[in-house]
C-alpha cells in the first residue's frame, strides 16, 4: 500500500496557528473599541453642540421676551400716568368754581333794606408731591398723583340801612344759606357766617345804617 506524504501540511500548520494567533485577536479587538469609542465620542460631542444651540436658543427667546416685558410695563406706566392726568382734567372741570355762577346767585338774593357794598372772593392753592409708580414682580403698583388743595372763601361786605338797622342783618343771612346755589356749594356747616357788625352809623346818604360783612366757606377741593 502505497504511503502519501503531504509536504505543505507543516506549512499549513503554521498558517493555521498564525490565524488563531491570540496577540493578534487583542489587537484587532484593541481597534476595534477604539474605533467604537470614538463613534461614541463623536456622538456625544454632536449631542453637546446640539444641547448648546438649543440652549443659546431659549436664552435668545428669553431675553426678548424680557425686553417686550420691559415694553409693556413701560407702556402700562404711560398710560396709568395719561389715565390719570385726564381724571384729575375731568375732575377739575366738573368742580371748578366758576365767578359767573356766583354773580348769577347773588343776583337772586334779596332783602329790603339791605345793599351789598362789596364783593372779594380768596382763592388759595396748597401744593402735595405725589409718589411715582413702582414695578415688582406682580406688576405696577399705581403711585400717588400730586395734588393741589383749593380754598375758596366768599366775602361779603353789606349795609343795613332799613327802618331799624341790623334787623335786616341775620335774614339777608338766611337768604345767602337757602339760596339754591350757595345750599348746593357752601359747606354743610358754618357755610355762611356773621363775621362783623358795626354800631349804628351814619350812612353816605346821611340815614342811618349798620355795616356787617358774611364769610361763605366753600369745601377745599384735592385736584
Amino acid at each position: 500500500m502505497p504511503i502519501r506524504i503531504n509536504l505543505l501540511a507543516e506549512a499549513k500548520a503554521a498558517e493555521e496557528l498564525r490565524r488563531h494567533d491570540p496577540v493578534k485577536r487583542v489587537i484587532f479587538l484593541g481597534a476595534l473599541a477604539v474605533a467604537l469609542t470614538l463613534v461614541w465620542s463623536s456622538s456625544l460631542q454632536l449631542e453637546t453642540m446640539l444641547a448648546k444651540k438649543e440652549v443659546s436658543d431659549r436664552q435668545m427667546e428669553i431675553a426678548a421676551r424680557t425686553n417686550e416685558f420691559q415694553h409693556v410695563l413701560t407702556d402700562q406706566k404711560q398710560t396709568a400716568a395719561a389715565k390719570e392726568k385726564l381724571n384729575a382734567l375731568k375732575k377739575m372741570i366738573n368742580s371748578r368754581f366758576l365767578q359767573g355762577n356766583l354773580l348769577n346767585a347773588l343776583q337772586q338774593v334779596t332783602v329790603d333794606g339791605v345793599r351789598l357794598t362789596r364783593l372779594k372772593v380768596d382763592q388759595d392753592y396748597f401744593y402735595a408731591s405725589g409718589t411715582p409708580p413702582q414695578t415688582n414682580k406682580n406688576g405696577i403698583i399705581l403711585g400717588r398723583p400730586s395734588t393741589v388743595t383749593e380754598k375758596i372763601v366768599v366775602w361779603f361786605d353789606a349795609l343795613d340801612s332799613s327802618a331799624n338797622p341790623g334787623d335786616q342783618v341775620n335774614k339777608f343771612k338766611e337768604a345767602v344759606a337757602d339760596q339754591s346755589y350757595f345750599k348746593a356749594t357752601l359747606n354743610k356747616t358754618n357755610g355762611v357766617q356773621l363775621i362783623n357788625l358795626s354800631a349804628p352809623q351814619a350812612g353816605s346818604d346821611g340815614k342811618p345804617c349798620v355795616l356787617f360783612t358774611l364769610k361763605c366757606n366753600f369745601p377745599e377741593y384735592a385736584r
